[in-house]
């Protein structure tokens, strides 16, 4: 069942559309590198929308009534949009699942050293990623930092073209015999993933410290600009990531590179679709979780209960709440677990079965089940579930596929469907494909961004 290359029916018109669509998430992906970031540039969007915080509705013992919008934010890493339908909430909600974390490199809690006249940044990498593709590429800071007199101060260096960029040295191949001979996954070592800032000492240095005098510079310079202390990294989020805006890539300018798009790239189009909304039957839900790619843990993650306890609070505001309202509201909904998808790349074919991987340019990706080899970790989506998903693309006109993330014994992967089925709601991972998947750089078609943000408007009205 092959599909066709969806950029041979576009009209001009739909041309128009899409490069506009593309213009503004290469804008989403720039204003927001972290999951912070993601969530600052979400409530600016939903309040121009119309959106209220939750916490302001609580606060002002409000009422709330179908048609009305709502959010709520977990520690400035997570956020939940509700724009509530005609129907009662324990009628089910239709629900589109996102994480906006992507792989980077934390700094250590104790991070910056001076060896040999360098100084240096320790980091701890994060998610899933090949680390010789970190080294000898520029590299930028965003994060807070955390003061304790409860200031918090925020850090984006290395973006602004006047900005000084930052790196990870690599190793020159007249000397590198040795370290070509190792395996990839041993080709960097993780302890060595040390961020270059600095090699000019301090003047006038006190004589006690004088070995340390480009760390002491690094430190004035910290102190000038952000009022830093030394002190201030153990409770500073930092986390580094490559330099650089998102860009076209082609001659024909059909694709975007970008750091991040994994999973931001179905962020973006869950909350596009989600602001687009007018007057649901259906409760329209977003959700933008974090922790995914380190498997979903802690407060801001999706096996927290941050969602089970905004429904609740929602459903008290409307005021209809009940511990078994909850639950019949959860297990009665539907969700698409926006994630993304392997693309098929002709320069590793080998890894891939054609009949049953996603394309460029074919559409928004359905991955009836994800997992590694047997299933293992999967959410295994019912054969009604994703009927019912193919009647709802196909009535909104929507180019679609279906895939499986490779072969099935070369590995796999999982996203967050799997923690929300537990609700006993019906649960699908549909996404965008992607290639280079964890890179500091990845790629995606503009033609599939365009067809999952009218996929994911066409589940939320009729889902």
């Amino acid at each position: 069942m092959e599909r066709k290359d969806v950029w041979l029916t576009y009209t001009e018109e739909q041309r128009k559309e899409l490069n506009a669509l593309s213009e503004d998430y290469k804008a989403f992906l720039d204003k927001g590198k972290t999951e912070r970031e993601c969530v600052q540039e979400s409530v600016r969007q939903a309040e121009a929308a119309g959106y209220v915080s939750l916490d302001t509705v609580i606060a002002e013992k409000r009422a709330l009534h179908p048609g009305d919008k709502v959010y709520a934010t977990c520690m400035g890493k997570a956020i939940a949009l509700f724009h509530i339908g005609t129907k009662p909430l324990e009628k089910g909600m239709n629900i589109l699942g996102a994480h906006i974390d992507s792989p980077r490199l934390d700094l250590k809690q104790n991070p910056l050293y001076e060896d040999e006249g360098q100084a240096l940044l320790d980091t701890h990498y994060y998610g899933g990623i090949k680390k010789y593709q970190w080294v000898a590429l520029p590299l930028a800071l965003h994060g807070v930092i955390a003061k304790k007199d409860g200031t918090v101060e925020n850090i984006v260096l290395g973006e602004d073209p006047s900005d000084p960029v930052f790196c990870i040295s690599d190793l020159l191949p007249h000397l590198g015999a040795d370290q070509m001979a190792k395996k990839a996954s041993a080709v960097i070592a993780g302890e060595d993933l040390n961020v270059l800032v600095g090699s000019e000492p301090l003047a006038n240095v006190e004589k006690e410290k004088e070995k340390e005098a480009v760390k002491a510079n690094v430190l004035r310079l910290l102190k000038g600009k952000y009022d830093m202390e030394e002190e201030d990294f153990l409770s500073a989020e930092i986390e580094v990531v490559p330099a650089g805006a998102a860009r076209d890539l082609g001659f024909d300018r059909s694709m975007i590179l970008a750091y991040g798009q994994d999973d931001r790239i179905c962020a973006y189009t869950s909350l596009a679709a989600q602001l687009a909304i007018e007057a649901p039957e259906t409760t329209a839900v977003c959700l933008l979780v974090d922790k995914e790619e380190i498997g979903s843990v802690g407060a801001t993650g999706m096996h927290s209960r941050f969602f089970e306890n905004t429904v609740a609070e929602i459903m008290n505001c409307l005021g209809r709440y009940s511990e078994l309202a909850v639950r019949r509201a959860l297990a009665v909904s539907n969700m698409l677990s926006s994630d993304v998808s392997a693309a098929f790349d002709p320069n590793y074919a080998s890894v891939s079965e054609k009949k049953n991987a996603a394309y460029f340019g074919r559409g928004l990706v359905f991955n009836k089940y994800t997992g590694s080899r047997g299933k293992s970790g999967s959410n295994d989506a019912s054969a009604e579930y994703m009927a019912s998903m193919r009647r709802v693309m196909d009535e909104a006109g929507v180019a679609w596929q279906t895939a499986e993330l490779g072969k099935v014994d070369q590995g796999g992967g999982g996203t967050i469907a799997y923690i929300s089925a537990n609700y006993g709601m019906n649960v699908i991972d549909s996404g965008i494909a992607i290639l280079s998947m964890h890179a500091p750089w990845e790629v995606a078609s503009k033609a599939d961004i365009y067809e999952a943000r009218k996929g994911y408007e066409a589940f939320l009205r009729n889902a």
